[in-house]
C-alpha cells in the first residue's frame, strides 16, 4: 500500500497539552511542502501556524475548525493520488494517538529542573539535542521561560537548549539578585557556572537582550553568539506605560490593556494569558519586587543601561530581530546595532516576535548559530 502520512497536533513548549483548531490555511488537493503553514492552532497561551513537517498531497482534513484536541491527535492526512479513499478511511479509523510519554530520547528527563544560585532557587528547562554548544534563552521584564514555548523545541532539534526563569519571575524564588542589567548579567553567568555550561549561544528578549549584551561585554568567555529580539539596551526610550503598568496592575481590567501593548494584534492576549499573569502577580512579594526592579532598570520612560551601544567591541556574532510595530522598545533602536550585525525587522509585528512570527524567528536563529 502506498504511504500515508499523518499530520498531528504539535507540542509547543513544555506545558502544552491541547490546542484548538483555528482555521485551515490550505485546501484538500494542495501539494504540501516541508515548512508550509497548513493550519492555525490556538493554545492557552497564543495562536500559531502549524508548519508541515512532511511533504505530500493533502487528501483529508480530519480536525474540524473549533475542535479542541490533545497533543499528537490526528489533524489531517497526506497521501498520493494512488491511495484510495477507502484506504484513507481505514487509516483514520485505525489511527492510534501516540502516548504523550513517548517522546524522543532527546526530550527525556523532567520538564523542569531547579538550581540554587547565590541563594536564589531558579527554575529552568533543558531540552533538545544531546551534544553541541547549548542555546540559552533569557526572557525579559515580567516574563518567564514560557515566552519561548514556540522556540525551544524548534531550536532543540539541532542544539541543546536551556531556558530559565530569572529571579522573581515564573516559578523561580521571589527574591531579587540585583536591580541593574549588570547585576542580572552577573547572575546569569553564575547560573551557567552552577549548571556546568561554560559556553552558550545567548538568545535574549527585551531586557533579556540587554542582559545578553552585557554578558558579551563582561563575561565574553561564556558567550558564543547573540540573538537579540526586541532588545533593550540599544537606546534610551522604553514605554513606561508598559513597565510601570505591568508592575502595578492588580486586576484584569488594569492588566489586559497593558499586556495588549506586547502584540501588534491585541486579540492574541487571551483570557488564559491574563489569568496566568494575574496568578503570578498575586504571589506574595511579587508586586514589591517588580516595582523595585522597574525602578532599578528604568526611570521616567528611559533605560538606565545601554550595553548594546558598546557591543561592537565584543566581536561576537550578533543577530537582531525586531517587530516594526513594537510599542515597548522602539524598532528604531535597531539602527544602533553593531555594524557587523544581521538585522531583521518584521512588518506587522509587535514586541513578541518570537511568538508572533515564531517560524521565521526560529529559522533566523538556526541560520545565525549554524552547525
Amino acid at each position: 500500500m502506498a504511504a500515508i502520512t499523518p499530520i498531528i497536533m504539535p507540542k509547543w513548549g513544555l506545558s502544552m497539552q491541547e490546542g484548538t483548531v483555528g482555521a485551515w490555511l490550505v485546501e484538500v488537493g494542495t501539494q504540501i511542502t516541508v515548512g508550509m503553514p497548513i493550519l492555525d492552532v490556538e493554545t492557552d497561551k497564543i495562536a500559531n501556524a502549524v508548519e508541515a513537517p512532511d511533504a505530500g498531497l493533502l487528501r483529508r482534513k480530519v480536525a474540524e475548525v473549533g475542535e479542541l484536541l490533545p497533543v499528537k491527535a490526528l489533524l489531517g492526512v497526506l497521501a498520493e493520488p494512488s491511495v484510495s479513499e477507502a484506504e484513507i478511511d481505514a487509516f483514520v479509523a485505525a489511527f492510534v494517538m501516540p502516548s504523550a510519554a513517548a517522546d524522543d530520547d532527546t526530550q527525556a528527563g523532567p520538564a523542569y529542573q531547579y538550581a540554587d544560585v547565590d541563594g536564589v532557587r531558579i527554575r529552568y528547562a533543558r531540552r533538545g539535542a544531546a551534544t553541541g554548544t547549548p542555546v540559552l534563552f533569557i526572557h525579559g521584564f515580567g516574563g518567564d521561560l514560557d515566552n519561548w514555548l514556540f522556540n525551544i523545541d524548534a531550536i532543540g532539534e539541532k542544539h541543546p537548549v536551556i531556558a530559565l526563569d530569572l529571579p522573581g519571575h515564573g516559578q523561580s524564588e521571589v527574591k531579587l539578585a540585583g536591580t541593574s542589567v549588570l547585576a542580572l548579567a552577573n547572575f546569569v553567568a553564575r547560573f551557567m557556572a552552577v549548571i556546568d555550561v561554560p559556553l552558550a549561544h545567548l538568545v535574549g528578549h527585551s531586557v533579556g537582550g540587554a542582559i545578553a549584551a552585557q554578558m558579551a561585554l563582561t563575561h565574553a568567555q561564556r558567550v558564543a553568539s547573540l540573538s537579540l529580539i526586541a532588545s533593550a539596551g540599544f537606546g534610551a526610550e522604553i514605554n513606561a506605560r508598559y513597565t510601570e503598568g505591568f508592575a502595578t496592575a492588580a486586576s484584569r481590567r488594569e492588566l489586559k490593556p497593558v499586556l495588549e501593548l506586547l502584540f501588534k494584534d491585541p486579540t492574541l492576549v487571551s483570557r488564559q494569558m491574563v489569568d496566568d499573569v494575574l496568578k503570578y502577580k498575586r504571589l506574595d512579594g511579587i508586586g514589591e519586587l517588580l516595582l523595585t526592579l522597574d525602578r532599578g532598570l528604568f526611570q521616567g520612560g528611559r533605560q538606565l543601561a545601554q550595553p548594546g551601544l558598546a557591543l561592537a567591541s565584543s566581536g561576537k556574532p550578533v543577530l537582531m530581530i525586531w517587530g516594526k510595530d513594537d510599542q515597548i522598545v522602539p524598532s528604531a533602536h535597531a539602527m544602533n546595532a553593531p555594524p557587523s550585525a544581521t538585522v531583521e525587522i518584521f512588518d506587522g509585528v509587535g514586541h513578541m516576535a518570537q511568538m508572533e512570527r515564531a517560524n521565521e524567528v526560529n529559522r533566523l536563529i538556526l541560520r545565525h548559530i549554524g552547525d
